[in-house]
């Protein structure tokens, strides 16, 4: 593997576990000035964001349920698997 493939699956990888803990934790952390919190939401609302604006374009989901970790962990690991198919 060459550093670069090898670079690109970590950075998939905690991208992944970035968004799976904000999802996971969003469950048990209400309060949003958590400073654990605002530092996973800053990390991936960059990603989380469009995703729910597309999402809620299209009325998938709604204001209970938040789809968009879900679709952001399906893209990220189609994405991975073509990126590391191509390098």
């Amino acid at each position: 593997m060459t550093v670069l493939k090898v670079a690109l699956y970590y950075f998939f990888q905690v991208v992944t576990y970035l968004i799976f803990g904000r999802a996971m934790l969003s469950w048990l952390i209400r309060d949003p000035r958590n400073p654990i919190m605002m530092v996973l939401v800053s990390l991936t609302e960059p990603i989380l964001g469009p995703i729910r604006k597309f999402l809620f374009k299209y009325k998938i989901g709604g204001n209970m349920v938040d789809f968009s970790p879900l679709a952001a962990l399906l893209l990220i690991q189609m994405l991975m698997a073509i990126v590391l198919a191509v390098l």
